[in-house]
């Protein structure tokens, strides 16, 4: 018979409790760590397919995405990386890359691209960018997927601007963007009065549209089909549910949302720009549903737009508005409106009866918005859905946190740290949440790099 002295069984009874109740933190795995340049996951679908690579920019600080010259992926389980496509005169002014994001079912990337007629007195701006897609197979080959016509009469199918922050849908059919016109910011330059609008549109992969080059190379022809579906208005009646700017968009759902039909409908979610009773702006959740044929004008204009307005949405989107917070204590929504794979629920931050930013839910039919956390000081980030459809991932007190739907309670998986995480996204399968943080070079100076923890 061994008998134990009480010094060994406490040292048993730390050893066994350490063993069961491991640290409450995920281990942070730093997937990049070269300090010359940043590696920018902008917020966007960044996983490929099969989860083994992130995608992301290499934009600086200073220069933006009109400076940057290069796309890239890293291997999520080796570190390796392989450029996917490169500029290799780009200058501080452009033409510039960059806010890339994954398709979901193929290996494929969109991501924006400066005119290659951008010049130092004529530079990258988000009138004067197109975007382009990349195959994994095949880089440094890219095509455009949205055409540019800013010569008149100008074409169905084309825009005349810049289109920005593209997502794919969840069949790989669609891609959505916000878009800022370039003959409006002719109007707006000439007259002194607001003309360029922020706005929504989608592309289909339906035909390509071929453009004449027209001068100075500011035409594209591109391989999708291209419209604007949010209509926007310079000034929005106070109390209305016009709105002036659109923007925070995302797809509903992995394959839309079911309608009061039954069918699943395609939309896309997004914060419009309303005036209150006083005439003071505020960002309220719209929802924006899309039919499947975009090729047909609706009632508000051609599709191509005119010299003074902008390009209209076709027949059949309709425009709805889902929150009401214009006369609250402390109105407003902020951030890009994120929907649950099924496309039942939409998530966003808005403020709670304290003037605390908190993460709610709301879904697409409208309705009362869920208030989901509680905590005493602001969500940092808005939410990433986890693939069950059960659980949102965000940022608070500079770490992140896992929390089920309807319920209080929540995890820490990250420590508390000085340089929070930033730019979230979750793997296709659910076990990997990869982010960015800023981390110090041996001078001191801060450099994006990309982490990801196993959950």
């Amino acid at each position: 018979m061994i008998f134990k002295t009480p010094i060994v069984v406490f040292i048993i009874f730390i050893v066994t409790l350490f063993a069961c109740h491991p640290s409450k933190y995920h281990e942070e795995i730093q997937l990049t760590s070269d300090f010359s340049y940043n590696h920018d996951l902008d917020n966007n679908d960044n996983f490929s397919p099969d989860d083994q690579w992130l995608v992301y920019d290499t934009r600086t600080e200073e220069g933006g995405i009109g400076g940057c010259s290069r796309i890239e992926k890293v291997n999520t389980r080796t570190g390796e990386k392989v450029i996917l496509y490169e500029l290799p005169e780009n200058k501080s002014f452009g033409p510039g890359v960059g806010a890339v994001s994954y398709s979901h079912q193929e290996n494929k990337v969109v991501f924006i691209h400066g005119l290659l007629s951008i010049t130092e007195e004529n530079p990258y701006e988000q009138w004067r960018r197109s975007g382009v897609i990349v195959e994994d197979s095949n880089p440094g080959k890219a095509f455009f997927m949205d055409a540019r016509d800013v010569t008149f009469p100008y074409t169905p199918g084309a825009l005349r601007g810049g289109t920005h922050r593209h997502e794919w849908s969840g069949d790989g059919k669609w891609i959505g963007f916000t878009y800022n016109d370039a003959i409006l910011k002719q109007l707006e330059d000439s007259t002194g009065q607001t003309h360029n609008l922020r706005t929504i549109g989608v592309s289909k992969k339906i035909k390509s549209i071929s453009v004449e080059e027209g001068i100075a190379g500011e035409n594209v022809s591109g391989e999708w089909f291209t419209v604007i579906v949010v209509k926007v208005t310079p000034d929005p009646v106070p109390g209305s549910d016009e709105i002036s700017r659109a923007a925070g968009d995302s797809w509903v759902g992995m394959s839309g949302y079911k309608n009061s039909s039954g069918n699943h409908q395609m939309a896309r979610a997004f914060l419009g720009t309303v005036k209150d009773e006083m005439g003071k702006d505020v960002n309220e959740v719209f929802i924006v549903d899309i039919p499947e044929d975009i090729t047909i004008p609706g009632d508000s204009g051609p599709l191509e737009g005119t010299k003074v307005e902008m390009p209209a949405p076709p027949r059949g989107t309709v425009q709805r508005r889902l929150t009401f917070t214009a006369n609250a204590q402390y109105p407003g929504c902020t951030g890009i409106v994120r929907s649950a794979p099924d496309g039942n629920k939409l998530a966003f931050r808005a403020f709670d009866k304290n003037g605390t930013l908190q993460i709610f839910t709301i879904s697409p039919h409208g309705g009362e918005a869920v208030q989901q956390t509680f905590h005493q000081t602001d969500v940092e980030s808005g939410a990433r859905w986890h693939p069950d459809g059960e659980r949102i991932v965000y940022i608070w007190k500079n770490s992140l946190i896992i929390k089920e739907i309807n319920q209080e309670s929540f995890i820490e998986l990250t420590k508390s740290t000085e340089q929070p995480p930033a730019d979230l996204v979750i793997s296709h399968d659910g076990k990997t949440i990869a982010y960015n943080r800023m981390v110090p070079d041996k001078s001191g100076k801060l450099v994006k790099q990309i982490f990801i923890i196993h959950i």
